[in-house]
């Protein structure tokens, strides 16, 4: 509290790298800490990484699931699967904690089960990591900076994981061929370069990742559109019409852009971009919509 009596608002958020041993496996850590803002609602988005989220202080709220079906919740500790729909999460002003960006192809060796065992699901940290998400939520609290809980973080999972737990090699290949190719790959193409049939790599993906091949490419595409609309919002300068960023993502048009984010995200990207940043430029024929 300043000497004003009025509450100090805090906006942290830092993105820390994994240790070498671990890169493959987890892409980033990125912690967030939020104290003294307004109360807010966030839509948990489709993308190509699992979800690992250790809180700090205050649970983790999830107030609708990527399955509706699935009952709202409070969690010191979550773990959730790739999914198509969103989530969406609440806080009344504060919350912290570090989300980890897991690729399927370190599910095996971090959380001891294929990818495809948590597809569309989120579950308490613990039916996963048993103890050990005890043992992060206790001590990353313990820690006096991001430095410190990142590290802290490799140490933990490094001592814990089964590094020799891998994918297939062809799995692990068709995925980096989704992801490099940012979704764009053809599945017949993702077939062929990795020398299976399109029926044995659908349902070994699928048994895998919890992805059908266009299901994964269309996540993928997905995300690096939705990750451009966040980067033009920080820098105007570079901002894009929505045909045009709808073009470069490969979508067929802005409409095809559209549809896709109303199924991904619940709403048009001109409403996402407004409730987590502001507006993207829009061009004459950008539609409007709300959730």
């Amino acid at each position: 509290m300043s000497g004003t009596g009025r509450a100090t608002t805090v906006s942290e958020s830092v993105r820390g790298a994994p240790a070498a041993p671990l890169r493959g496996l987890l892409s980033w850590y990125s912690g967030y800490r939020q104290e003294g803002v307004a109360p807010a609602r966030h839509r948990g988005l489709p993308s190509p990484y699992l979800t690992v989220i250790i809180t700090l202080d205050d649970p983790l709220t999830v107030a609708r699931h990527p399955d509706p079906a699935d009952a709202p919740g409070d969690y010191l500790t979550l773990a959730g699967g790739l999914h198509t729909t969103p989530a969406l999460i609440t806080h009344s002003g504060r919350q912290s904690g570090i989300q980890l960006a897991l690729s399927p192809l370190g599910a095996r060796a971090l959380l001891g089960r294929p990818a495809g065992e948590l597809a569309g699901i989120d579950v308490d940290g613990s039916e996963v990591l048993g103890d050990v998400a005890r043992e992060l939520h206790e001590r990353l609290r313990e820690a006096d900076s991001w430095a410190a809980r990142f590290t802290l973080l490799d140490q933990i999972l490094l001592t814990h994981a089964d590094l020799d737990q891998r994918v297939a090699p062809g799995i692990a290949e068709a995925w980096r061929l989704l992801t490099r190719s940012r979704g764009t790959i053809q599945a017949g193409e993702l077939a062929r370069r990795v020398g299976w049939s399109p029926r044995y790599l659908q349902r070994r993906l699928l048994t895998e990742t919890g992805l059908t091949p266009k299901a994964a490419a269309r996540v993928t595409r997905f995300d690096r559109a939705r990750r451009t609309l966040q980067h033009q919002a920080a820098t105007p300068a570079d901002g894009l019409t929505l045909a045009e960023l709808a073009a470069g993502c490969g979508y067929y048009d802005q409409a095809h852009l559209a549809r896709e984010f109303r199924e991904m995200a619940g709403c048009a990207p001109s409403t996402w971009l407004a409730e987590e940043f502001r507006k993207v430029q829009s061009g004459p024929d950008t539609p409007q919509g709300d959730c």
